[in-house]
């Protein structure tokens, strides 16, 4: 790959869809907060959605916290607890089994969104792409694991990490620790940018509106009156 591909790719990239999904996902929280759902489609057909969802959702969040933890965290900071050799067997191993669990649910979603036709009707072609691209991505992330395997060193992942750590802290040249690396791990990388690229235009910003406050929230009871009754 040319440097100056490389450069752009791993380099400039990164910062152009953090800042695109930063601003984009505020200007449209303040300018369309109605727009800001999931959009579930369970009323049109409920079969599927359980699993499909459930799957998805519990496989890409283990996905998406061994992702951030795994690459943000510094070696110097793990290394006394585990080696970088036993770390990436870990993440190998149970990145696979969440990966498949995810791709298993997308699957499912991508089933019934595709071949419903009153749901294919009801949906828009940034719902529909984004199911491809995560689809996509979720292919190229499994296509790894044979390419990670064969580095018994973990050179690759520490410097996946190098990269990842580096590009949050604006760190010159950061694009030299992904060049040359097999062409699924670049794939991947800049699927996942474009993805955050995207995030903003689709209904992926929901992700930010999760109801955790409910967890810890008191519960409450709706009483109502014999008088609202009689006077109703």
């Amino acid at each position: 790959m040319d440097l100056w591909i490389n450069t752009f790719l791993f380099g400039a990239l990164p910062y152009i869809a953090l800042a695109v999904m930063i601003i984009g996902s505020i200007f449209r929280y303040d300018r369309e907060p109605y727009t800001w759902r999931a959009g579930s489609s369970q009323l049109l057909r409920r079969k599927q959605l359980m699993w499909g969802s459930n799957m998805f959702h519990i496989g890409i969040l283990f996905l998406f916290m061994g992702h951030f933890v795994g690459l943000l965290t510094p070696h110097s900071i793990y290394k006394h607890f585990i080696s970088a050799e036993a770390k990436q067997l870990v993440a190998i191993y149970a990145g696979s089994v969440a990966g498949l669990i995810c791709f298993a649910g997308l699957v499912l979603l991508m089933h019934r969104r595709f071949f419903d036709a009153r749901i294919r009707r009801n949906s828009a072609f940034a719902d529909n792409a984004i199911l491809v691209i995560l689809f996509v991505q979720l292919l190229l992330g499994l296509a790894t694991v044979p390419f990670s395997l064969a580095h018994h060193d973990a050179e690759v992942m520490l410097r996946l990490s190098a990269w990842a750590q580096g590009i949050f802290t604006f760190e010159p040249g950061v694009g030299r620790y992904v060049a040359g690396l097999d062409w699924p791990y670049q794939a991947h990388l800049v699927l996942g940018m474009l993805i955050f690229l995207l995030l903003p235009f689709t209904r992926l910003v929901h992700i930010f509106s999760a109801p955790v406050r409910y967890i810890w929230r008191g519960g409450y009871q709706i009483v109502r009156s014999r008088k609202d009754l009689r006077h109703g």
